[in-house]
């Protein structure tokens, strides 16, 4: 190998500057493995940005540990300071909790007494998410804020951006959701505009895109989500890219696959990227995208972020179980638990459908009381107290029902996403109630606000709801046209076991015997051949609904047995 010369170090610092990491880890390691010509405290940083980008991080960390050395021994405590601050957050990305606190400290005793300074920036984002995270929200505001006169004296777009996005994240938590979005708006313009390095860039996509979705902001979080993945869309040169389309991902590996870490060269943001791009795709009814890009996000994502492989996989659990999948929406389920998520309502909703509803109870109502802050993630929220409204139902505790749909109406406020669920829960507990005129008012609400915001399958369930509605007032008519659309949304996005239950309802027109739907439709499946649990999973109701609705068919049909009633299915054209 021949020996590297000055000009090498240049090349590498150019290479850095572009943000063509491979091409500097190279230079830089080429360089580093010479002795006679050690990399100064600067130079080392590069090379642990450059390892990092390229998947190494263990590299990372001991190029770092290296420039701190240097920075120490040089007298330097800013840039002492900052290395500092990085090796703390590259220790708790790895797990190590205990080292990430130390070089945190270390980071404020080089920062502290310096005058004014950009490294400062970073100790004040960390002191707004530790206030944060103990629920001191004027504190953590008080640190941004701080943060944002020192991004704004250094004249940095990284820090001024990065601060902007750690504001309106401590606004949020305050309830102040709309300076927190222009806030938000603002610092996302410099993203877009290409105007941040490629670290930072990464940061707020991933930042504003969490702060989208636990603020139940979809339509932010749709735009936001294309264009990150247009910034990673391969071959990626740390600068937004001209792509027009998210590339499809390749074929799905097997369900069982776990996250690795992302092979040398690639963007590590991707597979976090990605993983917030399959929750939008799920809302919108892009099901078998969505799931194909879980499995992508799970082997993409760094070994550092392993959240979001959890959030993937439990989205691809969600998919799985609307489409009737239920043994392969439990392993998703298990996946995600075993990377540290919690995996509700989705599992909850999941015991429901194979009737056990007693767990699914149980399982949604201990979610709710874990909550440490509903106000970190109000879509969190939201999504447990429609499930758990559904749960309620489903087990005719109505006034439980009653009680999680006005919680839900209370949080849901002005924002889209929540008020269409909101009506939706309400609209639901006031069929159960027995009170058409307010449930056929709420359930119109709910589906011109899901069509609003281009989410089917919420707004196909809906339209379930408001045939049931119009039955009940005698508009056969209405019931039909209600149950025909939801039927086809159901087969279009493959939710089988949805569409069977319409289809099922459109048959039934005037019904024999007094029975009422419900009961019509215990009947047609248990003739069918269908055992009790059979029946449970394919209605989402408990087998202890279906043996008392047989009981009910039994003496309105005065029959006593299944057989007599699956003649009587049969005479009546009730299959």
């Amino acid at each position: 190998m021949s020996a590297p010369t000055i000009d090498g170090i240049a090349q590498a610092r150019t290479a850095a500057a572009r943000e063509s990491w491979a091409e500097a880890y190279g230079l830089l390691h080429a360089q580093d493995a010479h002795p006679s010509r050690a990399l100064t405290a600067d130079d080392l940083m590069t090379l642990a940005d450059a390892a990092w980008w390229s998947g190494r991080v263990d590299e990372s960390v001991t190029a770092r540990l290296r420039a701190h050395a240097a920075y120490v021994a040089g007298g330097d405590h800013r840039g002492a300071g900052l290395a500092s601050w990085w090796l703390s957050y590259e220790y708790e990305g790895l797990g190590r909790p205990a080292a990430a606190s130390g070089w945190l400290h270390r980071s404020h005793h080089h920062l502290d007494d310096e005058p004014p300074c950009p490294e400062q920036c970073f100790l004040a984002w960390t002191d707004a998410e530790e206030a944060a995270g103990r629920g001191d929200r004027a504190a953590a505001l008080a640190a941004t804020r701080r943060m944002t006169r020192l991004a704004v004296r250094s004249g940095s777009p990284d820090l001024l951006a990065l601060s902007r996005q750690a504001e309106a994240s401590a606004l949020l938590a305050d309830g102040r959701r709309t300076e927190a979005m222009a806030l938000l708006d603002d610092a996302m313009c410099a993203v877009s505009a290409g105007e941040l390095t490629g670290m930072f860039t990464g940061w707020l996509y991933c930042l504003a895109l969490t702060r989208c979705m636990e603020a139940a902001d979809f339509g932010r979080a749709v735009e936001w989500t294309n264009a990150a993945m247009e910034w990673c869309a391969p071959p990626w040169t740390g600068r937004p890219t001209d792509a027009d389309a998210v590339p499809t991902p390749p074929e799905a590996p097997a369900a069982t696959a776990l996250p690795m870490a992302v092979p040398s060269g690639e963007n590590p943001f991707r597979g976090v990227c990605r993983a917030h791009r399959v929750e939008v795709l799920d809302l919108l009814g892009a099901w078998g995208l969505a799931e194909a890009e879980a499995r992508q996000a799970c082997r993409e994502v760094p070994v550092d972020c392993l959240e979001s492989a959890a959030a993937a996989y439990y989205a691809a659990g969600d998919v799985q179980r609307r489409q009737g999948r239920l043994d392969e929406a439990a392993v998703s389920y298990a996946h995600a638990h075993e990377l540290g998520r919690i995996p509700q309502p989705g599992l909850a909703l999941l015991r429901l459908a194979q009737g056990r509803a007693e767990a699914a109870v149980a399982g949604v109502g201990l979610a709710l009381a874990c909550q440490s802050d509903p106000r970190h993630d109000v879509l969190g929220r939201a999504r447990l107290l429609a499930a758990r409204t559904e749960v309620a139902l489903a087990v005719r505790d109505v006034r439980g029902a009653a009680g999680a749909s006005t919680e839900l109406a209370a949080l849901a406020g002005d924002v889209p996403l929540l008020r269409a669920m909101a009506d939706t829960a309400r609209g639901a507990v006031a069929l159960a109630e027995a009170r058409p005129e307010p449930a056929l008012r709420l359930l119109r609400q709910a589906l011109a606000g899901w069509l609003e915001l281009r989410v089917p399958y919420e707004a196909a369930q809906v339209r379930m709801l408001l045939a049931a509605v119009d039955r009940t007032v005698g508009d056969e008519e209405a019931a039909r046209l209600e149950l025909g659309a939801a039927r086809m949304v159901f087969e279009r996005l493959g939710a089988v076991p949805d569409a069977r239950r319409a289809a099922a309802l459109l048959t039934r027109r005037r019904l024999p015997g007094g029975l009422t739907v419900r009961e019509a439709e215990v009947l047609g499946l248990v003739a069918s051949g269908g055992t009790n649990k059979d029946v449970a999973r394919a209605l989402v109701i408990s087998e202890h609904t279906v043996a008392r609705h047989l009981n009910n068919i039994f003496a309105k049909l005065g029959v006593t047995s299944r057989a007599s009633a699956t003649a009587y299915a049969y005479a009546h054209n009730l299959l």
